[in-house]
């Protein structure tokens, strides 16, 4: 389909996926959501991408969701307000879910502001990387919501249980240094240069086998959640697959003739 709302380019195999709805800082509408979506199973799909990076254009990350579409949503008839909010979340969520899941590496390069949906976006990535101007901020509360892209869910898991009921509670504005030194981010870097540094990192990332890379990154996805007894089984099914793919054997086969070689 063609993308209006969003931008997707793939250079040296690695995808640039952009929010580009500029003048609403990139907050996701319903139509900039389903482009997202599909561009998002494209990348998953295409076995010559080997990993994602994610930015906004402008000067924002993501300014969460559409305050239009909220107030589409208020004024519906009362019978239908809960059944739409449900299918909303249900279309919010699989954005989400994807983005988590992607078989190979995802990089949130976040340019700008990322509120609400938009630092919950940011997290659902398995890296952030941010430039000088970008920040955070857990807006939910402004607006009488709670935090529905995962935030309950990621935040925790990146800078303690505490603080993050401390951010959510608030709803305070994170700027890029605490973001750092709190864990929300994995690294800081220029304005000037943070797409290049996260295709460099996303390229880095990426080149290793994508069978395991999709296999690890699923069962590290898991790891809170399971006992190690549940972890070592996954592990054991993961790597029987490994023992089958054929980057495996190319691999195995180069080491063995690397060897023969030097004992000629």
């Amino acid at each position: 389909m063609p993308y209006e709302l969003i931008t997707l380019q793939v250079h040296d195999s690695i995808a640039t996926l952009t929010l580009n709805r500029p003048d609403k800082r990139n907050a996701l509408s319903d139509d900039m959501r389903t482009e997202f979506i599909d561009a998002l199973e494209r990348v998953a799909a295409d076995k010559a991408i080997k990993a994602l990076v994610l930015t906004g254009a402008g000067k924002g990350f993501c300014a969460g969701g559409d305050i239009a579409g909220m107030q589409k949503r208020m004024n519906a008839p009362t019978g239908e307000v809960g059944f739409n909010g449900w299918h909303r979340q249900q279309r919010v969520h699989h954005v989400q879910a994807l983005l988590h899941t992607m078989p190979k590496p995802v990089i949130a390069a976040v340019n700008g502001a990322a509120s609400g949906l938009g630092a919950d976006t940011a997290l659902a990535c398995d890296f952030v990387i941010a430039s000088e101007w970008a920040s955070f901020t857990w807006s939910y509360i402004h607006r009488g919501i709670i935090p529905d892209g995962g935030g309950m869910y990621f935040l925790p898991r990146r800078v303690g249980l505490p603080r993050a009921k401390e951010l959510i509670f608030t709803g305070r504005v994170v700027k890029a240094d605490e973001a750092l030194s709190l864990g929300i981010i994995d690294r800081k870097t220029s304005a000037e240069t943070l797409v290049a540094d996260a295709q460099a990192w996303a390229a880095e990332l990426g080149r290793g086998s994508a069978t395991a890379l999709a296999l690890t990154k699923t069962i590290l996805n898991q790891s809170f959640e399971l006992s190690s007894h549940d972890v070592f089984a996954q592990g054991s099914q993961a790597q029987g697959i490994c023992y089958t793919s054929s980057e495996h054997r190319a691999s195995v086969e180069a080491f063995l003739n690397k060897t023969a070689a030097a004992k000629e």
